[in-house]
């Protein structure tokens, strides 16, 4: 119980951290690296946010009976133990609701360099989005961003801390409100 209560707070921290700002959204069927460079440059890429949001109030019943962040380990973007689980229930739930959208945020902790960091972001997010691609996902579903190191949901500068802050965030929500 107690790991689910950590889950809860993690996840709502999570939507807290995904509403400041405005982020690049890395475009479908371009290149990592061109999209990455492109949108960051030049702040484009606001026009793919614009999604059909969630599918009514069934689907958020739905859609919170299933835990929307998986945890990898340290310099990793291998998907291992329950968070493939994680990831196999997201597929399931967006294999049903197929107007549904999610953006998947990567994170990472505080060790490293920035640049480093957002590469790993990067990887982590689209390591998520490959396996929910394999597992029958629309691509069109999907959208990826990295947000580094810039978004820690524990401010410790532990093990502890930087465990929870290396993550990959389903966050469903982001296109329901646009």
């Amino acid at each position: 119980m107690k790991m689910n209560k950590g889950m809860l707070v993690a996840v709502g921290l999570a939507a807290l951290a995904g509403c400041a700002g405005k982020e690049a959204v890395k475009p479908q069927g371009a290149s990592a690296t061109a999209s990455r460079s492109s949108t960051q440059a030049s702040g484009a890429g606001q026009s793919n946010v614009q999604g059909s949001g969630m599918a009514g109030a069934s689907s958020s019943q739905a859609l919170s009976s299933f835990p929307h962040m998986v945890h990898f380990r340290t310099n990793s973007a291998v998907i291992s133990g329950v968070n493939r689980t994680i990831v196999k229930e997201n597929a399931s739930y967006l294999e049903a609701h197929p107007n549904v959208r999610v953006r998947l945020e990567g994170n990472t902790d505080e060790r490293g360099t920035a640049q480093y960091n957002m590469a790993l972001g990067w990887r982590r997010a689209d390591s998520v989005k490959h396996m929910l691609e394999v597992l029958g996902v629309s691509g069109g579903q999907l959208a990826t961003i990295s947000f580094g190191k810039s978004r820690p949901l524990a401010l410790g500068h532990n093990r502890k801390a930087w465990a929870v802050n290396r993550r990959v965030y389903f966050n469903y929500k982001y296109f329901a409100s646009k």
